[in-house]
């Protein structure tokens, strides 16, 4: 044994809910380094493993995992954590970081439409270093800003139901297609010459551009492989969505249900569509809530595409931008890997009925 001729070593016990806790803190990111290495050496000395094999894995001292093995077993998981230091005096007292941010919060400057940092500075008489203290303490970002749009579609509730339930349980002897276009896709080329990246230089372009015509992208993504249909139209109608479905029609076995998900756009409810659908009882139509684009997966392949391929793509005619994004989704394919839906029905009507309310409760004490 290490340690049988030296000093006798307190064994050290973890209880589950100090495992628990102690583990928690090692997988968490945001956690302070200091702390989560504190977790680790009690992790490893309650294994029973020796101070100085825990200090040669762990890369710190062998005093270190004897100091914080003391720590612990005198205050147990308190005995972690860093003590409170003396300091300088406070110089700002409760009420005035209180007016500082209830000011942040309820006003804006003269000047511009949100505070910054030198601005409340100015306002408050405090030095910019305090405000971003008290802002950073606070949370309070009023250079961000966000964008929302809630559904106004009285069936939300159902349609989100319906869909989630095909993402989290999709049907047996069944292909569930989540479909959708990508219109008006340009064919931009820059102007002059795109510079190419250097050591300590970015790639370079001009912000002026010469248009050479759009293209509209059809696409349908198989949830549970990931593989993706794709086609190029010139046109944008009824009549092109028409012959996509034939597309897919074709390249699918004659034995399985289609769930087909896809949004209200006028194109896919005309008369033509649902004639060709209703004479084909093995399609299942799924539509999407009023402006929830987002629950529609082939968006996230659609974001993927622009990503990688067209925002900083230079294509001098259509023919090119139509021959990339065939390329890109031959690539796709090779590999295909399915985007994994996490969030079921009631956490996301959870989430948007807790929004609503917050939006409710700041609306209410604006009146």
């Amino acid at each position: 044994m290490a340690n049988s001729t030296g000093r006798p070593i307190t064994p050290l016990v973890l209880r589950p809910d100090e495992r628990s806790y102690l583990e928690r803190q090692v997988r968490r990111h945001r956690v302070a380094r200091s702390l989560s290495e504190r977790c680790r050496i009690i992790l490893r000395c309650a294994q029973g493993i020796p101070s100085k094999t825990v200090a040669a894995e762990l890369g710190v001292h062998e005093h270190t995992v004897g100091k914080w093995r003391r720590r612990f077993l005198k205050d147990r998981v308190e005995g972690l954590l860093d003590e409170a230091r003396p300091g300088r005096p406070r110089t700002i007292d409760d009420d005035q970081i209180a007016a500082v941010i209830e000011r942040t919060l309820r006003s804006t400057p003269a000047d511009a439409t949100h505070w910054s940092i030198r601005s409340m500075a100015g306002a408050t008489g405090f030095s910019h270093t305090t405000i971003r203290r008290i802002w950073t303490a606070f949370g309070l970002q009023p250079h961000r800003s966000q964008t929302f749009k809630l559904s106004s579609d009285p069936l939300f509730v159902d349609k989100v139901r319906d869909i989630v339930g095909l993402y989290l349980s999709p049907p047996t002897r069944a292909l569930v297609l989540s479909v959708d276009e990508k219109s008006q896709i340009q064919a931009l080329d820059r102007e002059q010459p795109v510079l190419p990246m250097m050591p300590g230089i970015p790639e370079r372009r001009t912000s002026a551009y010469v248009r050479h015509g759009t293209t509209s992208l059809f696409a349908a993504l198989d949830v549970a492989s990931g593989f993706v249909i794709g086609k190029c139209y010139r046109r944008h109608r009824a009549t092109e969505f028409l012959d996509f479905l034939k597309q897919i029609d074709a390249r699918l076995p004659e034995a399985l249900d289609v769930h087909i998900i896809m949004d209200n756009y006028a194109t896919h409810k005309t008369a033509m569509i649902k004639a060709w659908l209703a004479r084909r009882p093995r399609y299942h139509v799924h539509f999407t809530p009023t402006s929830a684009s987002w629950i529609n997966q082939v968006e996230r392949w659609f974001a993927e595409l622009t990503r990688k391929q067209l925002r900083r793509g230079v294509h001098t005619s259509i023919h090119q931008l139509e021959t990339d994004i065939r390329a890109f989704i031959a690539r796709h394919n090779e590999h295909p890997k399915p985007y994994k839906w996490t969030k079921s029905a009631d956490e996301i009507l959870s989430a948007v009925k807790r929004f609503c309310q917050r939006a409710q409760n700041t609306l209410c004490s604006e009146l």
